[in-house]
């Protein structure tokens, strides 16, 4: 079980800190984590030979190559991996089975809480990406030769504390600027994606693998959490609107905005007072829909079986949400799940005590899927549910909670007022 680490493609490491293997090798499987370059030393995308982009996620396609050929000498199976992230790493899994590189190198595939058609994991204008950055160092040029140079000039250190300044009203998610793009094809240079995310994935250009996919149920907490006062004043539905919706007017643009404040806000401001009610909007539009809307593309274009899931568990060990202080806010924030897999190296020996059996069961459905293609056997002790792969007459997911249920994939009408929106208004290049 190979695990890509998040991060928003700006920051993160596979480091045994946060992501100790001591649950996961309770079930006899090998676990590899790995660092990739990130922010701008891996998602420079300049359309040229010397920069045509995905730095990162060749890394990436590197480290699965060197498992593929080595993992045998570890007592792993170079016929049987399963490649598996959360957030930005859960986008990079999906990139993964979308890029021709990628092919042959994995067998299963996890993808938790992120997804490459989401409005931060893909670049749309990234020589206009990378202008910008340049703007900060002084210089004023959309000439890629040029951008080129002078990033060739500066220290690594100087290109990473530059900041491009996130848009009026907008919010955390909006900073993760440097990721992955389409790449131009150039002679003697392997291309990892060749169109966008959306295209190769609703007609079905990709590697078909079986695959779990997923979300929790209160993302936009963890997003939230890392604003602060001035951030919030501003933070607004117009500024915020993701951007990979295009709409053809501004007129159209602020009837959107304003349906959505009515959705999530009522006839309230955002405030600090408020931010329950707007941590929805961010977790919904960065992740929650990207999500859903991936598992209804996969169904449809994939003879592979999708696995679906809701994470709902609101326990002791949902440490991202404890971290920001929002233990009184209800459900699962972005990245909770992962403390139900991985062992932190802090004390948390009563918390674990607590939460076995959670634990247990998270480590079993994802070992049984590496293993046997599906998460829930009758062998496991104690008992899972009876997980059954989604399908296009009856989507749905399992919801992870204190009881195991199922539920439609489309029941919330949030989702399905996500889903008109993007049919009517989602940017394609």
């Amino acid at each position: 079980m190979v695990f890509i680490h998040g991060g928003g493609f700006r920051d993160g490491s596979g480091s045994p800190f946060l992501y100790g293997p001591q649950y996961f090798i309770r079930h006899d499987v090998i676990l590899v984590t790995f660092n990739y370059r990130l922010e701008i030393l891996g998602f420079l995308c300049l359309g040229i030979k010397e920069a045509p982009g995905n730095a990162g996620m060749k890394d990436q396609v590197a480290a699965l190559r060197w498992i593929k050929k080595n993992i045998k000498a570890f007592g792993g199976d170079p016929d049987n991996i399963t490649i598996f992230g959360e957030s930005a790493g859960s986008a990079s899994v999906m990139y993964h089975l979308l890029s021709p590189m990628s092919t042959g190198l994995f067998h299963k595939a996890i993808m938790q809480s992120g997804s490459a058609i989401s409005p931060w994991s893909f670049q749309f204008e990234p020589l206009k990406t990378a202008s910008l950055l340049a703007s900060q160092l002084g210089h004023e040029t959309e000439d890629p030769n040029e951008i080129h140079r002078l990033f060739m000039n500066h220290s690594h250190e100087a290109l990473l504390s530059a900041r491009v300044p996130r848009g009026e009203g907008d919010h955390v998610l909006s900073e993760n600027i440097f990721v992955p793009c389409a790449e131009k094809k150039f002679p003697n240079v392997e291309q990892f994606l060749p169109d966008t995310p959306y295209s190769l994935m609703s007609q079905g250009l990709y590697n078909k693998v079986p695959v779990i996919i997923g979300y929790n149920s209160a993302e936009g907490y963890l997003f939230v959490g890392k604003e602060n006062d001035t951030t919030i004043s501003k933070m607004n539905f117009v500024g915020g609107m993701p951007r990979d919706l295009q709409f053809p007017n501004e007129g159209e643009k602020l009837t959107t905005a304003q349906k959505l404040r009515d959705i999530y806000m009522g006839q309230e401001d955002v405030s600090r007072k408020t931010l329950k009610k707007f941590a929805h909007f961010v977790g919904d539009s960065g992740i929650s829909f990207p999500v859903v809307f991936a598992i209804d593309l996969l169904v449809r274009t994939s003879d592979k079986p999708v696995f679906a899931y809701k994470m709902c568990y609101d326990g002791w060990m949902n440490f991202a949400k404890r971290y920001f202080g929002l233990s009184a806010w209800p459900g699962a924030t972005h990245a909770d799940e992962l403390f139900y897999m991985f062992k932190i190296r802090i004390p948390v020996l009563l918390h674990e005590y607590v939460e076995w059996n959670m634990i247990q069961n998270i480590t079993s459905m994802w070992t049984n899927f590496a293993k046997y293609s599906v998460p829930t056997t009758r062998q496991t002790t104690p008992p899972l549910p009876n997980w059954v792969a989604t399908n296009k007459t009856n989507p749905h997911v399992l919801v992870i909670d204190k009881e195991f249920a199922k539920a439609a994939l489309w029941e919330s009408d949030i989702m399905r007022f996500w889903n008109s929106t993007y049919a009517t208004y989602r940017r394609k290049k």
